[in-house]
């Protein structure tokens, strides 16, 4: 009876990842069609006539749409519990193809050198103060993320303790077992990441569907009040993006995840931590000085 219970569970949840990639494929479909295009066209920064743009919202419907089927409609803390912790190669087979599409997405060697690349994707030599501000922000969205963790226990125990053994199986192995894995998950999420959403995709679909889509892809989270968290960080990285470039954004995020993964390890946490707030008061000197002459220019004296 046991096992007719399991097999019974396996295909309702086949059945569910089959009928939303069904439905995330007609809803994808749909821009191919030229007026659908031009209506979105009024909303987002693409090209209605250029084949990468259309190419880029199928592609993103598509992933929003299975991801999103699969966080609703089945139990995904179930299936990543029963998966293998994450190993280096893990990581680095995972992300690369984020990089692979993001570099080809902009057209590297195709229809732009590796200068012009740089260029769109936002990737650029940063200001000093844009460093500082990017590892500074971390912190900040560190913050934001232990508030709804926080929250995530108090509202919802259960779901909390099942999001905390699942991170812990896949990730902690790789997090304590030294630096090198510490700075795998840290580095390799971190630029391959931010250089397809906020570098290639986000000009493009704009600030809240980059977040909605780069959210989607965090299923270790589950339906939590964790994945809200990791939503509004996508959208002050995206802001980071928007205001300075994806250099920025991008250290941020690594900073972040570094963050994310000293706090698997121990003390190291606290030391960095520590660090941040040193940080936060660094940037603060190096970003008023430019901010200062637009406030006093709108609201005189202050």
């Amino acid at each position: 009876m046991a096992d007719m219970l399991i097999s019974s569970q396996v295909d309702q949840a086949r059945f569910a990842i089959d009928a939303g990639s069904i439905v995330s494929g007609v809803a994808a479909a749909g821009f191919l069609l030229r007026p659908i295009r031009r209506d979105v066209a009024a909303y987002l920064d693409i090209d209605v006539e250029n084949p990468v743009h259309t190419l880029a919202l199928v592609l993103a419907v598509l992933l929003f749409g299975t991801q999103t089927s699969s966080l609703v409609l089945t139990d995904v803390l179930s299936a990543l519990g029963t998966q293998q912790p994450q190993s280096l190669a893990d990581v680095f087979f995972d992300e690369l193809p984020l990089l692979i599409v993001a570099l080809t997405g902009v057209g590297i060697f195709i229809r732009r050198p590796i200068a012009a690349s740089a260029e769109r994707l936002g990737v650029v030599r940063p200001a000093w103060w844009q460093v500082i501000a990017g590892i500074a922000s971390a912190g900040l969205f560190f913050a934001i993320v232990v508030g709804f963790d926080t929250a995530n226990h108090y509202l919802l125990p259960e779901t909390a303790h099942r999001v905390d053994t699942v991170n812990s199986h896949l990730f902690g192995e790789l997090a304590t077992t030294g630096w090198l894995g510490l700075l795998a998950l840290a580095i390799l999420p971190g630029i391959c990441e931010d250089l397809l959403f906020r570098g290639a995709l986000q000009p493009r679909i704009g600030l809240v569907p980059t977040a909605l889509l780069f959210t989607s892809i965090h299923s270790q989270y589950g339906l939590s009040l964790d994945l809200a968290g990791i939503f509004v960080v996508a959208l002050c990285l995206g802001l980071l993006r928007r205001w300075t470039n994806t250099s920025t954004s991008m250290t941020a995020h690594l900073t972040y995840n570094l963050l994310a993964g000293m706090s698997l390890t121990g003390p190291y946490l606290y030391v960095a931590i520590a660090a941040e707030v040193a940080l936060l008061a660094v940037a603060g000197l190096g970003i008023w000085p430019r901010v200062r002459p637009r406030v006093n220019g709108q609201g005189g004296k202050i």
